[in-house]
């Protein structure tokens, strides 16, 4: 391992997380250097002066690691190595040290819920015995049935189809997500141990913090016999039990593993934070949280929630609750790489169903035609509105854009697994990862040289950074100004609601931070009076006194 440079060892104040904007990077979409079409880390490290000038704090970086690209990188192959298709252990050096010399942190996915089947233990496994050191190390089981030809339990994949594959030997092997995916034991003290030289091995490297995936699934009730769950298997936010009693998800035993990780990032000055991916209620978000675990965990509400002043001013309300209880700072997000962009979101009818959105992503013409200038509208002023709030924000590349989802990607160019694994019924996520445009023309709009990995739409030039660089108005010039902003104006992580108790009713939520700075925003489709103050920000033009509909403008009084 190469030695990090000095300006990498973190000397910032260990709290820098708490109201710190993140930038997701999805390393293949973001830029690419070399021109074969897929994004890769010397195209990221060229690209960090645009996002210092946009105002973040850190950038995340997903999955960068040897990968078949089973599920878009979250199958690794080696946990401590660079995709060589991405670049070297040397390009990532380089990326961390130009990111802390421009002030940014750096944060990267781990992905400790399943390996790669082409990792060498799980290869070493195929070639072991049943009862073997190298099965243990995933959850293998015979089948039931007079021949075992039956899967152990009826559990199902989250991507489709049942979750267990059988080897030529007879045996079963559990995959919560891909087959390419095969879980890992972590009853295992070797997993353990190996998930913690991991985590050193890439703090030691510089990272300041780690994103983990699927964080509520590691631990697993595997005693025999497996318990069935039956129809209707799917886990939507909030529908676990709350008693920590699921077989998969969620379970008691899970923040042990934390507790051990806590003792690595400790090891540090300052100490490496950690975000949990836990789908889970709010009320169990909140073990994940605490500090002597991973000290942080995403907040999904908004993901699923609708265009609605009393929908907001809910999901603010409890996932603060949730948050002070565990002594964390609350996590905001209006999109990421496994969601339809929000600007898409919002440009859909309100309460759209599930099998809706697949209808609309399939393009089967069921459904009406996106109004994409409201739901522009709409994730502008939700993006103040979120930018207001106390606790970190994470952005997902391309949103300081407006990008919107790219629903009509032709069917066989598709990559996620969710398409095949669902008989084509669910197009998947590729719609928010096509790579990004960073010129008005150009091969890939400067993306590459060469031709992306996804196909990008011919109107993908006008969402560019070089449209809108200096564009009075645009999006991206929305964002910069919010985010130079919002580091002037944070201060504690208070939030005080102006007017009554159900002024959500009337369709504006209007708050006031500890500095004097007032966030409004009008959910109704009715223009109302903008309320005293000096106005320094608004998501859309005002109409004289009155903020008009879609419109979140920050005040300070």
């Amino acid at each position: 391992m190469s030695t990090p440079h000095p300006a990498d060892q973190a000397t910032c104040d260990p709290n820098w997380w708490r109201q710190a904007t993140v930038y997701q990077i999805y390393p293949r979409s973001f830029a690419d250097h070399d021109g074969d079409g897929i994004g890769d880390l010397p195209g990221i490290t060229a690209r960090l002066p645009y996002l210092a000038d946009l105002g973040v704090d850190a950038v995340w970086l997903s999955p960068f690691y040897p990968s078949a690209l089973a599920d878009g990188g979250y199958d690794v192959d080696d946990y401590r190595d660079v995709d060589p298709r991405l670049g070297t252990l040397a390009d990532f050096d380089n990326l961390v040290h130009e990111a802390h010399g421009l002030g940014m942190k750096v944060v990267v996915d781990i992905v400790p819920n399943h390996t790669s089947d082409r990792h060498v233990w799980f290869q070493e496994a195929l070639r072991a015995p049943r009862g073997s050191r190298e099965r243990d190390r995933y959850i293998f089981r015979d089948g039931r049935g007079e021949k075992g030809d039956e899967p152990p339990s009826d559990w199902e994949s989250n991507f489709g189809g049942r979750a267990w594959t059988r080897l030529p030997d007879g045996q079963w092997y559990l995959h919560l997500f891909t087959p390419e995916q095969p879980d890992v034991n972590w009853d295992n003290p070797e997993v353990r141990a190996d998930f913690l030289t991991t985590l050193r091995f890439w703090s030691d490297r510089g990272v300041d913090g780690f994103r983990v995936d699927v964080a509520h699934g590691l631990a697993k009730d595997l005693a025999e016999p497996l318990r069935d769950l039956g129809a209707g298997q799917g886990r939507p936010l909030g529908k676990l039990p709350l008693d920590g009693s699921h077989p998969l998800y969620d379970r008691e035993e899970v923040h042990e593993i934390f507790r051990e990780w806590r003792q690595v990032f400790d090891e540090y000055d300052p100490p490496r934070t950690a975000v949990a991916e836990a789908w889970v209620a709010n009320a169990r978000r909140t073990l994940y949280a605490r500090p002597d675990e991973l000290g942080q965990a995403f907040n999904f509400e908004f993901l699923e929630c609708p265009w609605s002043a009393l929908e907001f001013r809910t999901v603010i309300d409890t996932s603060l609750v949730t948050a002070r209880a565990a002594g964390a700072s609350a996590t905001w997000v209006l999109s990421n790489h496994d969601v339809v962009r929000h600007a898409s979101r919002y440009a859909l009818p309100i309460g759209m169903s599930r099998a809706d959105l697949d209808s609309w992503l399939l393009g089967d013409g069921r459904e009406p035609a996106p109004d994409r200038a409201a739901g522009l509208r709409r994730a502008r002023a939700a993006t103040l509105l979120m930018l207001a709030l106390p606790g970190s924000s994470y952005l997902y590349q391309g949103e300081e854009l407006g990008l919107p989802e790219v629903a009509d990607l032709a069917r066989d160019t598709l990559q996620d697994p969710v398409w095949e694994r669902t008989g084509h019924r669910r197009k998947g996520r590729d719609g928010c990862r096509v790579p990004l445009p960073w010129t008005v023309e150009g091969p890939a709009f400067g993306f590459s040289t060469g031709t992306p990995w996804l196909p990008q739409p011919e109107t993908f030039g006008g969402y560019s950074p070089q449209a809108q660089d200096g564009t009075e108005g645009s999006t991206l010039e929305l964002y910069r100004a919010a985010l130079r902003l919002r580091r002037k104006m944070m201060g504690d992580e208070s939030l005080e609601w102006v007017g009554a108790d159900d002024a959500a009713v009337g369709g504006v939520l209007h708050f006031r931070r500890s500095s004097g700075w007032h966030s409004v925003t009008n959910f109704s489709e009715s223009p109302v009076p903008v309320p005293p103050g000096e106005v320094l920000l608004a998501s859309g033009p005002l109409t004289g006194d009155d903020l008009p509909p879609d419109t979140t403008v920050w005040l300070q009084n």
